[in-house]
């Protein structure tokens, strides 16, 4: 079957300004998530691509641009499921004061029963985020073939859950896992299993160091953080 890479969107102004994006409009690519953006095209320069699939907000079509512009004819595909997670009430606000919501605490240690005021649920997120996966690993494959590979650009929590499913993780633990702007994460799909070939791959080794703001208690950014400083 199809060889997935999955592509996170660069960082946008809102990773940069701490606010939890979700779906709200108008939210771009700030200047550094522009150069990642333009990297893109050299970083995946050997691989053949067959399509490229994109969440329908601003920063992934954003991201995705440079890639398609240096490949003149190639396809891009939006597909709504993956869009971001529809935070509800909880998009366009501020990551530090969300730490104080009871709910975080769910998000972090029980995801699978996390609901969002006015938004969806973490296990609708990534049931329709696998659906769509699998959709498209179908049409990839019945166009192109069992060797074909294509890009997906999506968002961070969506990343995870889409490693934790072909890792066979509960949902309850992707937030173990770690998806920096504009990684490039690759999953071969083949009739037995997935395999996980490259997780969260920036090119660089820059988010290991040590961060200037301490990392806190161990709670993962909803959203999928900021990257790199």
């Amino acid at each position: 079957m199809a060889t997935l890479i999955l592509v996170r969107h660069g960082r946008s102004t809102a990773n940069t300004s701490g606010v939890l994006a979700g779906r709200t409009p108008g939210v771009a690519l700030d200047e550094r998530g522009t150069a990642q953006a333009a990297a893109l095209p050299g970083r995946l320069a050997g691989i053949p691509l067959a399509a490229v699939v994109s969440s329908p907000l601003q920063r992934c079509r954003e991201t995705v641009r440079p890639l398609l512009d240096a490949r003149p004819g190639l396809p891009l595909h939006i597909e709504e499921r993956i869009n971001e997670c529809d935070y509800g009430d909880w998009s366009g606000r501020k990551l530090a004061e969300l730490m104080d919501e009871p709910l975080m605490n769910v998000v972090q240690a029980h995801p699978s029963a996390a609901a969002f005021p006015g938004g969806e649920s973490m296990r609708a997120m990534q049931a329709r985020a696998v659906d769509a996966v699998h959709d498209w690993n179908a049409r990839i494959e019945a166009g192109h073939g069992e060797d074909a590979v294509y890009a997906m650009c999506t968002h961070g929590d969506i990343v995870k859950a889409l490693v934790a499913d072909a890792l066979g993780l509960h949902l309850d633990l992707f937030q173990r896992i770690q998806a920096d702007p504009c990684s490039v994460t690759a999953i071969r799909y083949t009739r037995l299993r997935p395999f996980l070939i490259r997780l969260g791959d920036t090119g660089d080794l820059a988010s290991l160091a040590p961060r200037e703001t301490p990392a806190g208690d161990g709670a993962a950014e909803v959203g999928g953080g900021a990257g790199a400083p």
